[in-house]
C-alpha cells in the first residue's frame, strides 16, 4: 500500500473575510450556507470585501484538500485527485500541497481557464458563509483520476460538494467504482446541507448502492433521511454506510463502528471561525483508523482537532499542531 487516503474534490483558493451580519443583508446572502456564484459575481463581491474588511488569509482550500492536509500532517500518506488551471492561482495551490506533503495528479501541463475561488465570510458569531466560484473545477473529470495511486490506497475519500457539475459528479462516481474494483474502502462526506438538499438525487447516485465509511452533521443526515428526528436519521444511514461520523456541533458528535455507536464528547472552546471544522474531523478521524485506532479514539482526536481549528482563522491548522493534538489517542 502507497498511500492511506485517496482523495478525490474540488480546488479552490480560499480568502477569507472577517465580516459582520449587515453585509449578508446588503449583498442578499444567505448566511451559513455555501452558494455557487459566477465570474462577474465573484469580481464584484471580492472587491467590496477587500475595500470593507479586508482580506485575512489565503490558502489552498476545497473542502477534501482540507481533509487531506490534516490528515498528511498527522502522518497519513496522501493522494489528491482535483483541478486547477495554468494561472498564478494553479501555481500557488500546487506549491501549498506540495509543501503539505500531498502527492497530486497536477503538473505543467494543466488547461488554460480559471482557477476556482472561494469567499470565505466569517461573522463574529464564529459562523461561516461561502460564495464559490468554481471556475475549472467545474470540469474536474475522470482523466484526472490516478488509478494507479487510488488501488494502492486504503481509503478512497469522496467530497459531496462534487455533485454539483455532471463531470464532477461521474469523476466521484467512478472513484467509488474503482475503489471497489480494487479492494479500497470508500469514505464519502455530505459537504453541506445545500448538497443534500438541493442535489440529493445527485448524492443518492454517489452513495450508489453504500459506502464503507460516511461524514456528516447532524442537519445533513436529518436531511438526507427526511426528518426531524436524530434517531430515525440514524437508522437511515446504517441502511448505506457500513460505519459513519455524525457531527453535533457543541455537543462533540456519535460515530458508528459497524457494532457500537460512540458519543464523542465535545472539545469545549471559544468558537472564531466555524470554517474547515468539518474538514478536520474527517482528516483527523481517517489518519486515526488507518493507524491501528479504533472509532472512539478516532473521534477523541477529530473532536479535539475540529475544535482547535474552531478555536482560529483559517480552515486549518498550522504543520506544527497536528503532533501535540495525538497525545488524546
Amino acid at each position: 500500500m502507497s498511500y492511506h487516503i485517496y482523495g478525490i474534490g474540488n480546488a479552490l483558493v480560499d480568502k477569507e473575510f472577517e465580516v459582520d451580519d449587515a453585509f449578508f443583508k446588503d449583498a442578499g446572502i444567505e448566511k451559513g450556507m455555501m452558494t455557487l456564484i459566477e465570474a462577474d459575481q465573484l469580481a464584484s463581491m471580492l472587491d467590496t470585501l477587500t475595500t470593507r474588511y479586508g482580506l485575512k488569509k489565503r490558502a489552498c482550500g476545497g473542502s477534501a484538500a482540507n481533509t487531506i492536509i490534516g490528515a498528511s500532517y498527522f502522518g497519513a500518506k496522501t493522494f489528491y485527485t482535483c483541478n486547477v488551471a495554468n494561472d498564478e492561482a494553479g501555481d500557488f495551490y500546487i506549491a501549498d500541497m506540495k509543501a503539505a506533503g500531498v502527492d497530486t495528479n497536477l503538473g505543467d501541463d494543466r488547461d488554460e481557464g480559471v482557477t476556482g475561488k472561494c469567499l470565505v465570510m466569517v461573522t463574529p458569531d464564529a459562523e461561516r458563509t461561502m460564495n464559490t466560484y468554481l471556475g475549472i473545477t467545474s470540469e474536474l473529470h475522470s482523466d484526472h483520476i490516478d488509478e494507479g495511486a487510488l488501488a494502492k490506497s486504503e481509503y478512497a475519500y469522496i467530497e459531496g460538494y462534487l455533485v454539483t457539475s455532471e463531470p464532477s459528479r461521474a469523476a466521484a462516481i467512478q472513484v467509488r467504482e474503482l475503489a471497489r474494483k480494487h479492494g479500497v474502502k470508500v469514505a464519502l462526506t455530505f459537504s453541506d446541507p445545500a448538497m443534500v438538499q438541493f442535489f440529493k438525487e445527485g448524492v443518492q447516485e454517489m452513495v450508489g448502492d453504500g459506502v464503507d465509511l460516511l461524514f456528516c452533521n447532524e442537519q445533513e443526515a436529518k436531511l438526507f433521511a427526511d426528518t426531524d428526528d436524530l434517531e430515525t436519521a440514524i437508522e437511515a444511514i446504517k441502511k448505506v454506510a457500513n460505519t459513519f461520523a455524525i457531527t453535533l456541533g457543541p455537543k462533540g458528535a456519535l460515530a458508528w463502528d459497524g457494532n457500537t455507536l460512540h458519543e464523542i464528547a465535545p472539545n469545549s472552546v471559544t468558537a472564531v471561525d466555524s470554517n474547515g471544522a468539518g474538514d478536520m474531523f474527517a482528516g483527523a478521524f481517517l489518519y486515526a483508523i488507518t493507524h491501528g485506532h479504533d472509532f472512539a479514539a478516532a473521534g477523541r482526536l477529530a473532536s479535539a482537532a475540529s475544535a482547535q481549528v474552531v478555536s482560529q482563522f483559517g480552515p486549518r491548522l498550522e504543520a506544527q499542531q497536528h503532533e501535540p493534538l495525538k497525545s488524546v489517542l
